[in-house]
């Protein structure tokens, strides 16, 4: 079983590390100190497992697991926490198991175990979000092996083409495996339908203006070019845009 550590303190990960060193066919194959890098590691590594610190820097624990919950396949996620208040969103965002600091190795062998158990049966989808509604601050990209997070609030506009979402943000365009529906319902608060294949930040919207051919355009804040708003979404894009 290949395991990967995430937790922003060394002697945390060091005392994983020596009590997974008692178990029997488990490797470690990297540790992580936030978020971010616990995600390069896993999109790296495949990893079977991974233990997860929920209150890290960056991208906390939990937002972790719900960008682990895309991977394919997913990994199990253990989180370990010196706090039990967290609980029930671990379980929301599709944890194994909880184990509190400090894991003791009993605790830890069944969490294997149950890790063991999911392996056996894999392959369920699961969500983007959670029970508790927490939405996503980074849409994830992938990129050759690697990942790119994107901030959600530097996204300009989000564009379906094909099998893809193409991801308009402040430092370019990037590719993403995620249906423009799905987007929608997580960031409805956030991004407004222009078109069947165009979701476009709220903020970003200027004007909406009237083309040679007939056809409405939305004028973007930092768009090259308008896009076209189809006629069905046009009176609710103007409603929306004066309650602004």
């Amino acid at each position: 079983m290949k395991v990967v550590i995430a937790d922003d303190e060394p002697l945390a990960r060091e005392r994983l590390r020596a009590l997974l060193a008692a178990e029997p066919g488990v490797q470690v194959v990297a540790e992580a100190g936030d978020g971010h890098a616990a995600l390069h590691a896993c999109a790296e590594h495949h990893p079977d497992m991974v233990l997860l610190d929920i209150s890290m820097p960056g991208i906390d624990g939990l937002e972790t697991a719900r960008h682990l919950a895309e991977f394919e396949p997913r990994p199990a996620v253990v989180f370990c926490t010196a706090y039990d208040m967290h609980a029930l969103s671990a379980f929301d965002a599709q944890a194994i198991d909880y184990l509190v600091k400090p894991v003791r190795p009993e605790r830890l062998s069944a969490a294997l175990e149950r890790v063991r158990t999911f392996a056996a049966g894999r392959a369920q989808h699961v969500a983007h979000e959670g029970k508790d509604g927490q939405r996503r601050t980074h849409l994830c990209a992938r990129l050759r092996g690697s990942l790119r997070l994107i901030p959600v609030e530097d996204i300009h506009y989000l564009q379906a083409e094909e099998k893809y979402v193409v991801v308009h943000h402040a430092r370019g365009e990037d590719l993403i495996e995620e249906s423009l529906k799905s987007l929608e319902t997580e960031f409805a608060e956030r991004f407004v339908r222009i078109h069947r294949n165009c979701l476009v930040a709220r903020n970003e919207i200027v004007e909406l203006r009237r083309a040679g051919d007939g056809h409405t355009q939305a004028v973007l804040r930092h768009g090259a070019q308008p896009l076209e708003v189809s006629r069905r979404c046009v009176a609710q894009l103007r409603d929306t845009l004066r309650h602004l």
